[in-house]
């Protein structure tokens, strides 16, 4: 065993009931967006009405990624968290698997890679740009390819390539670690690989130990909020279930706060 597993290994770790935000900060995170915006507005009301009620004394919202692909409005979630996080830097974004991939597509437009498979045709069309089903792109020709994918690349402002690339891949607030999928066990939390905190599942999932501190991800899509001893996965499959969910936390108080719309 390394030292730094070793070291990982031997950190105290934190049960769910007795994590605690920072003094005087209520927290909120909300789960995978996947262009529903209509979800995601309302969670903004429903936060901006019990903040101008409740007053505390300080306040963040933390976003927890893929804000992309999927659902109808890729482009109009991207432009209403530019203008949040313009409007006052408590509003804070992660980066998701999604969000990267979408960067990866601009980048080289792979015809097999998420973007592609995944609900960036509905992406593109947010930009007024259409893509063939993935399928399809194995018969055309390498010129069409690249026509579509410039439009693509013409159609993005500038403001969003940029957004997505300034955005972390965690974040700490007190007792609590946001991430967009989880962590590896056995290695500390600022040793933690970009590619886990997009992208793991099994090893995080299944981990029955305590953690440093309490992980709250998305990624992978429940039902409902699953609120576990080490970790809350607050992806509810917002863009297909209509649910869009949020964990808040106000000293050791914590409650789930949910938004639902239409089912796509």
């Amino acid at each position: 065993m390394n030292t730094e597993t070793t070291q990982a290994l031997a950190e105290p770790g934190i049960h769910f009931l007795d994590a605690r935000a920072p003094d005087g900060v209520r927290l909120y995170a909300i789960g995978d967006v996947h262009g529903r915006l209509d979800l995601l507005a309302a969670m903004h009301r429903g936060i901006a009405a019990e903040i101008s009620q409740d007053r505390p004394a300080d306040w963040r919202v933390i976003h927890l990624g893929d804000y992309v692909d999927r659902g109808p409005a890729s482009k109009g979630v991207i432009d209403f968290l530019i203008e949040v996080r313009k409007r006052d830097p408590r509003y804070l974004m992660l980066a998701g698997n999604h969000d990267i991939g979408f960067l990866e597509f601009l980048d080289t437009p792979d015809p097999d890679g998420l973007f592609m498979r995944y609900g960036g045709i509905q992406t593109a069309q947010s930009y007024g740009v259409a893509l063939p089903e993935s399928g399809i792109w194995f018969s055309r020709a390498e010129a069409a390819l690249r026509q579509r994918h410039a439009a693509l690349v013409e159609a993005v402002p500038k403001s969003h390539v940029d957004f997505l690339r300034s955005l972390p891949f965690s974040l700490t607030f007190g007792d609590f670690f946001f991430c967009h999928a989880g962590i590896r066990p056995g290695i500390t939390l600022d040793e933690q690989d970009p590619q886990d905190l997009m992208w793991i599942r099994d090893v995080f999932h299944n981990h029955p130990g305590l953690y440093p501190k309490i992980v709250v991800h998305g990624h992978t899509p429940v039902p409902e909020a699953e609120v576990m001893a080490n970790r809350v996965n607050v992806d509810t499959l917002a863009w297909q279930s209509g649910n869009l969910t949020a964990l808040v936390v106000d000293g050791t108080d914590k409650r789930i706060l949910a938004m639902s719309g239409e089912r796509g």
